[in-house]
């Protein structure tokens, strides 16, 4: 999950301001730093993503951590991390936990006390997002509004139940982004579902996408096949992406649809399919009308 933090690091200062109402300054650039904490001695400390965030106010470092499950180690670990990033930049560092998992956001949460009772000499409060406060985005108006947000309300809601109802609405959102914005997200998003059936049918929903067909599954997909067989598999994509918004499909436009060979044009279709509304909005703007 944090990796995604690397990617697109102002959309997830974002989610963290939207999410957690933290006055985050707005930053006016971003670097990705070595993540690696190691001191001489042989003792590995490793972060997983090490974000600097410059902003008007100064300079922050952004400790981002997933954190599949609880790790009592992990508390004295991460107060660590925050007093040496801080001895070495001199920056504020703010330590942000990502989980799919209620529980254990709730154990990462509990602030780390270090010194005597009533006197803590050092307080580490660690930030969570998890799937008690990211919303789960199942609008698609809502999902186009921030499709960074969609994305990673679908990364962490996606060992839960709640996950297929994230992926038809953020699917139409990533149709309208720029296809490697769109390609880099829905790549994440597939890594983070656990469910096999949301997982399928995340794969079955991108292949309407223009930009999934450079992804590692549509690159299998076309190399096991001929140009007859791919024509034919995109066209029950196309009748597939209707069914799942039950969109009523007429038998003249089904026949249409299987009867095409061209698999631009299916791709075309496909994508319009994502957004119709009746099955005939395949063909608005396509030079052969239905009734022919």
């Amino acid at each position: 999950m944090h990796q995604i933090c690397q990617k697109d690091p102002a959309g997830f200062t974002r989610t963290l301001q939207r999410v957690l109402h933290i006055p985050i300054p707005e930053p006016r650039d971003f670097a990705v730093l070595n993540a690696d904490l190691t001191e001489i001695e042989p003792v590995e400390r490793r972060v997983d993503t090490l974000l600097r965030a410059e902003t008007d106010e100064g300079m922050y470092l952004l400790v981002v951590e997933s954190q599949g499950k609880r790790d009592d180690a992990k508390r004295s670990s991460w107060a660590y991390y925050l007093s040496y990033l801080y001895a070495k930049y001199g920056w504020e560092p703010v330590l942000i936990v990502l989980t799919q998992s209620v529980a254990t956001a709730r154990w990462a949460a509990r602030p780390i006390r270090l010194g005597l009772p009533g006197w803590h000499s050092l307080t580490v409060r660690p930030l969570v997002l998890s799937p008690e406060n990211v919303p789960l985005i199942a609008d698609e108006t809502e999902a186009q509004r921030d499709v960074f947000l969609a994305a990673f309300s679908a990364m962490t809601h996606g060992r839960g139940p709640g996950a297929t109802a994230i992926l038809k609405p953020l699917a139409a959102a990533l149709a309208s982004t720029d296809t490697e914005s769109a390609g880099m997200l829905a790549q994440f998003v597939e890594s983070c579902l656990v469910d096999v059936e949301a997982k399928q049918t995340w794969k079955e929903l991108m292949m309407a996408v223009h930009y999934f067909f450079r992804h590692e599954v549509a690159e299998k997909v076309r190399e096991e096949g001929r140009e007859e067989g791919r024509a034919q598999a995109k066209a029950e994509m196309v009748l597939q992406i209707l069914d799942w918004r039950t969109v009523m499909v007429p038998d003249a436009v089904r026949e249409r649809v299987q009867a095409c060979t061209d698999p631009d044009q299916l791709e075309v279709w496909a994508q319009r399919a994502v957004h119709a509304t009746a099955a005939e909005d395949l063909f608005v703007g396509d030079s052969k009308p239905l009734s022919d």
